[in-house]
């Protein structure tokens, strides 16, 4: 956790920076296209357009290092219980890559490709029961990564197998998928690191009634008794364990869909990627390590500059869910207001991350990003060879994903002033060469790990997500009243008794 002396350091360079304009910056640091740059394999991140010098940049660097990060990094990799409020270890790593050098590290990625090899054997055991369909019921990190992984990755692999995602409780989609789909040609996973989600098991008590045969269900969790007692049969269910937090899940089984939808072979590149991110991380210095980079970025703009919101804007539809995962992966985690230690942040913490498909977007809120009197730093996210066979259209994407870039930190004068563009908005390029497989991984544990570091630097757990507790439990105490059940609304919350009774009248 960085001290008092590293933030008063950062409103210094902060005060000194803000005096100049980006292309000031850029333009009094010669070189700093490049200096300012940083490639890993098939990923490429340009941060020239930051609203930071080098002389901040390079001090907190130093200031990184010395608050001990390197020793954080190795008790994530190998296992450590860094969670502390809820007493876990914290292995999503292990999932990937076998970096970690302790027994219950090197435990948990053997266990990992266990769970690998069992998942190529239901995949063959569903094909012989002749199912065609999949429907996934999950929701939060049981079914952002997966959603994202495979509509990003679509061309790459046929895993044999029709894959739909149900994760909100609201009973309109579960009705058009049990008219649409055929019962017997059907499987129903249930993903669920609890078992105990509530929108998981009212969807799946239903969707369980309408197979009408056990054998069509299956569970992904780290409570097998509890998916048991669901009759869930036992050889139908896949592990995941306690040291794997649900938006971390992805390279976990909780991405079975994935390798239903696409095949085994595209998600073990999938999670190579991420393993070559993570040794990256593991073993970069930190000057060229693009994990710190990224945080310290995120970190500058929310604490020295003061930017409340950050956007993810991808200029490929592929990754048009990627700020939906993303807003999980960054908000749950950081999205806190006390230290580990149960003390009142002292800075402030996760930004408001918003967020679209780049060409779309320019044609909505891209008007407040231009000329709004907010400034949200941005993450535009390019892929320079398209998968598909229309250049002139993939030209223009890209053409438009410069631009934008260049006129956000530009702007443009105008005697008009409602033609006038502020410019001075700081944005990072991330252009990937292709989007595959393994450069999907890499990308995605790029921003898992920066969120740690950032968690690092604020004092804060980034693995822990009790702010998300209180409204479930008090919806659970609702049920009564809205049911009807319970008639005698006395004792309830006056606002939440007036609206109840606007919902008994109608």
């Amino acid at each position: 956790m960085w001290n008092e002396q590293d933030w008063q350091a950062l409103a210094e360079h902060a005060q000194r920076c803000r005096q100049q304009p980006i292309a000031a910056l850029i333009a009094a640091e010669p070189g700093r296209n490049t200096a300012f740059a940083r490639r890993l394999g098939p990923l490429y991140c340009n941060f020239a357009r930051q609203h930071l010098d080098a002389r901040a940049l390079s001090d907190m660097q130093r200031r990184l290092l010395d608050s001990g990060i390197r020793t954080k990094v190795r008790e994530l990799f190998d296992g450590a219980r860094i969670n502390r409020s809820e007493d876990r270890a914290v292995l999503h790593t292990a999932l990937r890559s076998d970096l970690g050098v302790t027994a219950e590290a090197r435990s948990a990625h053997a266990g990992a490709r266990d769970v690998l090899d069992s998942m190529e054997a239901l995949t063959e055991r569903l094909k012989s029961r002749g199912i065609t369909d999949i429907l996934s019921v999950g929701i939060g990190g049981s079914d952002l990564g997966p959603r994202l992984v495979l509509n990003a990755l679509a061309e790459f692999g046929n895993g044999g197998f029709n894959v739909h995602f149900l994760s909100s409780a609201d009973g309109m989609y579960l009705d058009r998928y049990m008219n649409a789909l055929d019962p017997e040609k059907t499987a129903v996973l249930l993903v669920s690191k609890s078992f105990g989600t509530q929108e998981t098991l009212i969807n799946g008590a239903a969707l369980k009634a309408w197979v009408g045969d056990s054998e069509r269900v299956f569970a992904i969790t780290a409570n097998g008794a509890r998916a048991e007692a669901f009759d869930v049969p036992p050889h139908n269910i896949l592990p995941i364990w306690d040291w794997v937090g649900g938006r971390f899940s992805v390279w976990s089984a909780v991405a079975f869909p994935v390798v239903l939808g696409l095949g085994m072979p595209v998600f073990r590149e999938f999670l190579r990627g991420a393993a070559a991110m993570d040794a990256h991380f593991l073993e970069a210095p930190i000057e060229d390590n693009l994990v710190h980079w990224q945080a310290l970025m995120s970190v500058w703009n929310r604490n020295a500059m003061g930017y409340g919101t950050q956007g993810i804007i991808p200029y490929d539809e592929r990754l048009e869910l990627l700020p939906a995962h993303l807003q999980q992966v960054i908000m749950e985690s950081l999205g806190k207001s006390v230290t580990v230690d149960g003390e009142d942040c002292p800075q402030a913490t996760s930004p408001v991350l918003m967020g679209a498909s780049g060409n779309p977007s320019q044609h909505s809120f891209f008007q407040y990003l231009q000329q709004g009197i907010g400034t949200v730093p941005l993450d535009i996210l390019g892929v320079i060879k398209s998968g598909h066979c229309q250049p002139t259209n993939h030209h223009f994407i890209l053409a438009n994903l410069l631009a934008q870039a260049e006129s956000l930190a530009n702007g443009q004068p105008s005697e008009d002033p409602q033609r006038r563009y502020p410019g001075n908005r700081p944005s990072t390029v991330m252009l990937l060469d292709e989007l595959t497989p393994y450069a999907l991984g890499m990308l995605l544990a790029l921003y898992e790990h920066s969120v740690f570091v950032q968690s690092q630097i604020w004092g804060i757990n980034a693995f822990d997500q009790w702010g998300v507790e209180l409204g479930k439990n008090i919806a659970t105490g609702l049920m009564p009243y809205v049911e009807g059940e319970q008639t005698d609304f006395s004792g309830v919350d006056p606002v939440t008794r007036e609206l109840l009774g606007v919902m008994h009248r109608n």
